[in-house]
């Protein structure tokens, strides 16, 4: 099993990167689909049509993709992409116990954020922008990451904050993975994010967290 925290060079400013180590717990979908039903109903009381772009996160997160090169009108943040799935009606979907946790997650912070099953990318990472002609296989088929904020190890780019590679999916057999959330800095806190997960957790307890780590930019 790949060690925690994981070790992460930062090539790009602005971003910090919070990081826990999960174990799912089962046996409680039930709370997990009250939970779904409740942050999207969370987002659609304290959000306008405008969602992301109004908020001061979301309007940080797009000016660190702007900073790497990246059109965040054209390639969204993924919980931009979420909160505006929920805004027009849609709730949030049932896919695993930690990729839901997740994406209740990025929506209450509107932040970015993702799981990856442990393992499947080693550490030692590096953030930093895509280069010319770079690809993944990502969630969404052939990606191109030019320009693009994204997450790589001695493979290989394997996720970005606006989708992931094919090759850290969380399937069905998937019991251990790392959340990682790309925070803009000065607008969210590493503490203002365990305070949210503990909260989604209370709430519904689908995971033990096992520890967190934050890295970002050294001084």
């Amino acid at each position: 099993m790949s060690a925690f925290p994981p070790h992460v060079t930062h090539e790009l400013e602005g971003w910090l990167l919070w990081w826990a180590d999960l174990s799912l717990e089962r046996g409680h979908e039930g709370a997990l689909a009250e939970l779904r039903l409740a942050v999207a109903e969370r987002a659609r009381a304290s959000h306008r049509a405008e969602g992301a772009s109004a908020h001061p996160a979301g309007q940080a997160v797009r000016r660190l993709f702007r900073q790497a090169g990246c059109d965040p009108t054209r390639y969204r943040p993924s919980s931009e992409a979420l909160l505006r799935r929920i805004l027009k009606g849609e709730d949030l979907p049932a896919i695993h116990p930690l990729v839901d946790l997740n994406n209740c997650l990025s929506v209450e912070l509107l932040v970015p954020s993702c799981v990856m099953a442990v393992g499947s990318a080693e550490p030692p990472f590096v953030l930093r922008r895509g280069l010319p002609g770079e690809r993944m296989l990502s969630l969404r088929g052939p990606f191109d990451l030019e320009g693009k904020p994204l997450l790589a190890d001695a493979r290989g780019p394997f996720g970005t904050p606006i989708t992931d590679s094919e090759r850290v999916r969380v399937s069905e057999t998937t019991a251990r993975a790392w959340l990682v959330a790309y925070l803009p800095e000065g607008y969210v806190s590493e503490e203002c994010v365990a305070s949210a997960l503990g909260a989604l957790l209370r709430a519904a307890p689908v995971a033990q967290v096992e520890e967190t780590a934050t890295t970002r930019l050294a001084a």
